[in-house]
């Protein structure tokens, strides 16, 4: 276990970044200056929209892996050794995240979308707003729960180890959730673009990533982490970028419903909020540390809003409903999961009361 202690290390000495702390500055400042650009340049952006091979659009595509491979490497999946620790924390990290959150989703995006919000929102576009939910919340989030972890003074060791198990279980298990809960919502895809964006956004990202990581690995861990200081903002830099290609495309569609990002957000928000506090309550009727709750709690709350913005991209395209659906994840990721942390950790004492008694 000594590569996974050091990785452990590592995340816990992590501060939150610059990047990471203005995430949803960095984010709205993108949505501005890529609605000016498709204004001012719209034949510029059509051009870039036509730049695709198999539904791929290859700007877009390349971004994608520059902002996932770098979080990807973070994964040690030898902590998957450690998942015995702590069973009862980590079969609520699995219940909420794959059998309550994605299907919550859906059933908060018919409710939000398709009843209270609809006639608010382009008919045209609701399967895609809609979709677009659904992928946000079918991959539990990677990288960023080592920063809120670490926030919570959270087991590094638990928060590893639920890592590399859930990233292991999405592999196989995101493309039949996403397909089923798209097919319950009468949302079209054919299984064969789902499976070739599993491929694309996950398998061949955490293979690539795998292997950097135990070359680095191999020349001391020295290495590894100036390696890792050194690509760490370009997967920010890849995402804001990618956020600017995409709202050119969606410049017109957010200037005619100015309303529709803040629509969105709604569903978002109670997702996180409920699933964050299930978690959390489940793990003390469980009898679970403080510091293992936590981790449990946040990972059960926020997503891997950088797949979700891949698949939406290559499944429905950067001008749809989808994408701009799941970049409203990313806008608010930041804010909501810092109200959590906020939460968890002034609840503290009313957590060990109940712990006490289990």
């Amino acid at each position: 276990m000594a590569s996974a202690s050091a990785t452990v290390a590592a995340a816990s000495a992590a501060p939150l970044g610059r990047f990471e702390r203005y995430l949803s500055l960095w984010v709205a400042l993108c949505i501005a200056a890529g609605i000016a650009l498709g204004q001012a340049f719209p034949a510029m952006a059509r051009a870039v929209a036509r730049l695709e091979v198999a539904n791929v659009n290859l700007p877009v595509g390349a971004l994608i892996w520059v902002m996932i491979v770098p979080m990807l490497m973070k994964v040690d999946f030898a902590a998957l050794g450690e998942v015995r620790r702590h069973l009862r924390g980590i079969g609520v990290t699995l219940f909420v995240n794959w059998l309550v959150k994605p299907f919550s989703m859906a059933f908060l995006a018919w409710l939000f979308l398709r009843v209270l919000f609809a006639p608010l929102l382009p008919a045209a576009e609701l399967d895609g707003y809609v979709a677009g939910l659904i992928l946000l919340a079918a991959a539990p989030c990677t990288a960023m729960v080592f920063v809120w972890s670490r926030l919570t003074g959270g087991d590094p060791l638990f928060t590893l180890s639920q890592v590399a198990l859930n990233d292991t279980i999405m592999v196989f298990a995101f493309a039949p959730i996403v397909g089923l809960l798209l097919g319950i919502s009468s949302i079209v895809v054919p299984w064969e673009t789902l499976l070739i964006s599993v491929v694309l956004y996950i398998v061949i990202p955490v293979l690539i990533a795998q292997a950097l990581r135990y070359a680095l690995l191999a020349r001391g861990r020295d290495a590894f982490d100036r390696a890792m200081q050194r690509v760490g903002p370009w997967s920010t830099g890849a995402l804001l970028a990618t956020l600017v290609l995409l709202f050119a495309f969606q410049g017109s569609a957010i200037l005619d419903q100015p309303l529709v990002i803040a629509l969105l957000a709604v569903p978002i928000l109670v997702q996180v909020l409920f699933n964050a506090t299930l978690a959390y309550w489940l793990n003390r009727r469980l009898g679970e540390r403080h510091d293992v709750a936590c981790p449990s709690a946040l990972i059960g709350a926020s997503n891997f809003f950088e797949l979700a913005v891949a698949a939406a991209i290559s499944l429905f395209g950067i001008g749809s409903g989808a994408a701009l659906a799941t970049v409203v994840g990313v806008l608010i990721e930041v804010p909501v999961m810092l109200l959590v942390v906020r939460v968890v950790n002034a609840t503290r004492d009313w957590y060990d009361a109940g712990h006490a008694r289990a």
